[in-house]
């Protein structure tokens, strides 16, 4: 069964990025993405707490460049 997703990058370019940031966030998580990235078995509560971190993480960036222009 392959990955189904609704969810479209607006610069697709970053796609190789934004899933080493999805790695490298559940890392510090200390959750562990399967090798082959299914994650459909894993509760929701723990997508969600990925996804959350993420945008905790790039809000965060945004704002820091902000105070730095």
């Amino acid at each position: 069964m392959g990955t189904r997703t609704s969810n479209k990058l607006l610069v697709p370019e970053a796609r190789a990025a934004m899933e080493q940031f999805k790695q490298e966030t559940a890392q510090e998580l200390g959750i562990n993405i399967p090798t082959n990235g299914y994650m459909g078995d894993l509760p929701s509560r723990v997508n969600g707490s990925i996804g959350g971190q993420m945008v905790k993480k790039m809000i965060h960036a945004y704002q820091q460049s902000l105070i730095q222009q």
